[in-house]
């Protein structure tokens, strides 16, 4: 049976027509379905499709469990499914959304827990490197030392440093696992894979060009996040209405926080966000937010938990200022400031800034040089592995950083 279940279209195959048998005997069998329950069926059958492709592109930049990522997928599949049977009048079966939603959701998190080994990936390594520095706690991933250099005690992949030597005997093994297609990873990009984060002291050595994006996903990127955030509109334009009438009664001062940051290709922008704090004095200088907790109304520390405060940078990615998701944008005397105590800082400016970003939902708050070091690290990862389904995974990360509060400051 596992053997069976490691088969991907046998899974999920079982997933689809075991619950829609499932659910006829449920809702009590018949031989003749209303049109509803067909409806129905075929819906349910869209929205789990949708989830059992989209979970793996979602988990494949960071070797991360993929249980975390059932739930909202597999919600956010039936949200959509759900929006589109009120958007075209489509007749349905609320029961059969229902009991389609629990066992989906049961199979998949069933399924995943015995194919577990089937996704985990075992490299074995060649040990001119501190391999103990890929932490496979951290991922689905085995590490193995080769003790002998044999064809067959390699399974997913060869891990090497590519940089340092190697001796004739190994050379000739690396190049025998290539022509034999089995894949060989200089070890720096696993380190990256696992850790999700560039490592900055070797960029030098990368091509400039892996950190280009791809223009046309840019352009894509554009439109989809202007289309989204105006079809959120009357949901968070009363919320941004009620924020500022709050604002304004518990403390002088205007509602809105303009500031200059810097955007895209160094250039500078004004950049919009309820204010959370007391009014800051003209002559005051720059400051990280943690160390200016105390100016922090109550108001504010509730708006910054749960990112409300950041709704009005909406407007600023509708301008083509910002990106829903990107770098977050620095102030300009921190950027001088980083720009001369960290190698590469200024390709973070590569893209747009963002509202959330891979560094915010996977590190947290950045504020002095190493954990910006560190940031910049998380940044250039984005950069240069920037798609639809990264993004993907950083809105969901990002849901879970507001539920938590994860880096709010």
């Amino acid at each position: 049976m596992k053997k069976l279940l490691n088969n991907s279209v046998v899974c999920h195959s079982i997933g689809i027509l075991g619950s829609l048998l499932l659910i006829d005997l449920l809702t009590g069998w018949r031989d003749q379905l209303p049109f509803t329950v067909i409806n129905s069926f075929w819906l349910i059958s869209a929205a789990y499709l949708g989830a059992s492709i989209t979970i793996p592109k979602i988990t494949n930049y960071l070797l991360v469990d993929r249980k975390f990522y059932i739930l909202p997928v597999l919600a956010s599949t039936y949200g959509i499914i759900i929006g589109s049977i009120f958007l075209l009048r489509i007749d349905y079966s609320r029961e059969v959304l229902i009991y389609g939603f629990a066992l989906h959701l049961a199979w998949m998190y069933t399924s995943t827990a015995v194919r577990a080994e089937q996704h985990k990936l075992r490299f074995s390594v060649i040990d001119n490197f501190d391999y103990s520095a890929i932490n496979p706690r951290l991922a689905r991933l085995t590490i193995t030392p080769l003790v002998e250099l044999n064809l067959s005690k390699v399974q997913d992949g060869l891990v090497v440093d590519l940089h340092k030597d190697l001796t004739a005997e190994q050379e000739k093994f690396v190049a025998d696992c290539s022509i034999n297609n089995i894949p060989v990873f200089h070890s720096e990009s696993i380190i990256e894979m696992v850790e999700g984060k560039v490592q900055t002291k070797h960029l030098s050595e990368n091509a400039i060009g892996t950190l280009i994006p791809n223009p046309l996903y840019h352009t894509l990127k554009r439109i989809w996040e202007s289309i989204l955030i105006i079809l959120s509109l009357p949901i968070t334009l009363p919320v941004m209405l009620m924020t500022a009438i709050l604002i304004k009664l518990e403390s002088p001062g205007p509602a809105m926080f303009i500031q200059e940051r810097v955007g895209q290709g160094g250039k500078s922008f004004r950049i919009y966000k309820f204010r959370s704090m007391t009014v800051k004095k003209d002559d005051s200088s720059d400051k990280f937010a943690t160390q200016e907790q105390a100016r922090v109304t109550k108001v504010g520390k509730v708006i910054r938990k749960v990112r409300i405060d950041e709704l009005p940078q909406f407007f600023n990615v509708l301008k083509g200022e910002m990106s829903l998701i990107g770098p977050r944008p620095e102030q300009e005397s921190f950027v001088k400031q980083f720009e001369q105590e960290i190698p590469f800082y200024g390709y973070r400016h590569m893209v747009k800034p963002g509202i959330t970003g891979w560094a915010q939902t996977v590190q947290g708050y950045a504020d002095d040089t190493d954990s910006t070091r560190n940031k910049l690290a998380h940044d250039l990862y984005y950069i240069k592995h920037l798609s639809f389904w990264l993004d993907m995974n950083i809105v969901l990360k990002t849901i879970r950083t507001i539920l938590t509060g994860f880096g709010a400051k």
